[in-house]
């Protein structure tokens, strides 16, 4: 593909590949700026129902609009390729992000905000992403987030056995119990099972279900396997933090938040109520000696001993000296008394 004209635009280079599609990064002249294609299996457009579902699945991404949403520019079928033309961005993913370490929770916080926020828009217009994942999730230079794929999954559904092997479409780290289970009809709370992991990933650097093949991770979804809490994998995250992650992750849908943006402002507040307990039992540390503690946030916070306002205390020979002379002092006086009352 690197070198052909496709949509108007010149192939570059091949930036990314999945199951169910690969990305190019074209220039197109008319704007005089580069895009990212996302092309599909050439085999797919032999499909007359395929075809029919792309055009509307993608003209319904295509109108979506929001501030962290990738944009659609352009979509069709040329030469038996199927593509879609989107905005370019060569700064990285919420995946890149992760891989340097577990993120702040500020940080954490302000991400999930934005995603859910695209999240809900788009389930506002009864579409379900059903692929939640770090790298469909572009990050600008300024650290914001920009959801893509939207509907892919449902796109090329039936057409692959994807990446489980089973004929199930979607990131089994990420999809959610129903999801696993080949349900058809999802609704947005899978959408926030697979934010709730990529949450769980954001804050510890890891994702709460692994093992060896696909198949083991789907069967640990379905059947709600235990996971290593976490607290254990971060030992500053608070209980609060910790049952905001683990209810976007139940089992049931009904127990999970209403909505993703619902998620996003319970974790926001867990995360402000911890930071201010935190601060609070810094303020209202009682010093009793020069000592070092550790606070909520890894910081080392030095307590000084007061001195105490009290007047001093004697030592004891001091008290001793001035005891004696005391009595000296009265021994004399009453001597000098008795030879005046003699005299007169």
């Amino acid at each position: 593909m690197i070198g052909r004209t496709l949509a108007g635009t010149n192939i570059i280079d091949q930036i990314g590949q999945g199951g169910m599609a690969t990305v190019y990064k074209a220039y197109d002249p008319k704007t005089d700026r580069y895009v990212a294609i996302k092309i599909l299996p050439e085999h797919f457009a032999k499909d007359e129902t395929f075809l029919i579902r792309f055009e509307n699945e993608a003209r319904a991404i295509a109108k979506l609009e929001h501030i962290h949403i990738l944009p659609i520019f352009s979509y069709g079928e040329e030469d038996g390729i199927m593509y879609m033309v989107m905005r370019y961005m060569d700064t990285g993913t919420l995946a890149d992000l992760i891989k340097q370490g577990a993120l702040s929770f500020k940080e954490a916080s302000k991400l999930l905000k934005q995603i859910a926020s695209a999240l809900d828009y788009a389930h506002s217009h009864n579409i379900i992403h059903r692929d939640i994942k770090p790298s469909n999730v572009l990050i600008d230079n300024l650290g914001n987030a920009y959801l893509t794929d939207f509907g892919i999954a449902k796109i090329v559904e039936g057409q692959t056995q994807g990446l489980t092997g089973t004929g199930l479409i979607g990131t089994p780290q990420y999809m959610s119990p129903e999801q696993c289970r080949g349900e058809k009809e999802l609704t947005p709370a899978s959408d926030q099972y697979s934010l709730g992991i990529v949450l769980y990933e954001m804050v510890t650097g890891k994702t709460p279900y692994q093992a060896d093949t696909p198949l083991a991770v789907i069967y640990m979804h379905v059947n709600s396997e235990p996971l290593t809490p976490p607290s254990q994998l971060r030992p500053n995250l608070t209980d609060a933090v910790e049952q905001v992650i683990l209810k976007a992750m139940a089992n049931d849908p009904a127990d999970r938040f209403p909505t993703c943006g619902a998620l996003a402002e319970a974790f926001a507040e867990a995360v402000n109520r911890s930071d201010t307990v935190a601060a609070i039992t810094r303020k209202t540390i009682i010093p009793k000696t020069p000592e070092t503690v550790q606070s909520k946030d890894d910081a080392q916070t030095t307590v000084v001993k007061p001195e105490k306002t009290g007047g001093r205390r004697l030592s004891a020979p001091v008290l001793f000296i001035a005891t004696v002379g005391m009595i000296a002092f009265i021994i004399a006086a009453a001597i000098l008394l008795q030879s005046a009352n003699s005299n007169s």
